[in-house]
């Protein structure tokens, strides 16, 4: 069985070497956290989608300061040193995108969230027919993509940004090299990613539930 991104962290972090993954082990997982030299590192989905979007990058000290605000009431935040903030800071990609621009394109694979600093994203399910199905709209600290983060698998919906918007990028790759030289700092990033998709997951749950019972 293919092991979980939490169990390779915790095999870091504790110096218990993961297990090698089956040879036909298909995606990303395959070479997590195997030390590999840069000019063999896969680009992220993101290299591309960042020229498609029209990504303009900015400085990470006012992206950081973006990321405080919008994740300031998680408590890994609070006991972050400067240390820590600084690598932290190194780990996401600040960037500014226009309107209008199709950040997450459903059931393409994934290896990249979204922290959403400023602006209004659109997170639509597209109908087989080509309609669009709004599910929610995310603003000011709502992560986008994490699930494919965690596990590299398609896209749920596609996320549009409806106004400029400010983002904070981490890559699968870039949380991996985390984890692997800060195993504190990767998995504080982990959990605080994880709540998240706890809260979205119970959230869905609530509203599938209420939708039974009308029914």
């Amino acid at each position: 069985m293919k092991k979980s991104l939490f169990d390779r962290i915790i095999g870091v972090a504790t110096g218990v070497e993961p297990a090698s993954p089956a040879a036909d082990d298909p995606g990303f997982f395959a070479t997590q956290f195997l030390e590999r030299p840069e000019s063999v590192r896969a680009k992220s989905a993101w290299t591309a989608r960042a020229l498609v979007v029209g990504a303009h990058a900015f400085s990470s000290d006012e992206g950081f300061k973006g990321l405080e605000r919008a994740w300031g009431g998680d408590h890994f935040f609070a006991a972050l040193d400067a240390r820590e903030r600084k690598k932290l800071a190194a780990v996401f990609d600040f960037v500014a995108v226009p309107a209008g621009r199709e950040l997450i394109v459903q059931d393409e694979k994934g290896d990249y969230a979204l922290v959403v600093l400023d602006g209004v994203v659109a997170v639509d399910r597209v109908q087989p027919a080509g309609g669009r199905a709004r599910l929610a709209e995310a603003r000011e600290g709502d992560l986008l993509g994490e699930m494919s983060l965690l596990d590299a698998g398609a896209r749920f919906a596609s996320c549009l940004s409806l106004t400029p918007c400010k983002l904070a990028v981490l890559t699968t790759e870039a949380l991996d090299d985390l984890s692997i030289e800060e195993p504190r700092l990767g998995m504080a990033v982990m959990a605080s990613v994880s709540r998240r998709l706890s809260l979205r997951t119970r959230q869905l749950s609530g509203r599938l539930g209420a939708l039974l019972v009308s029914g």
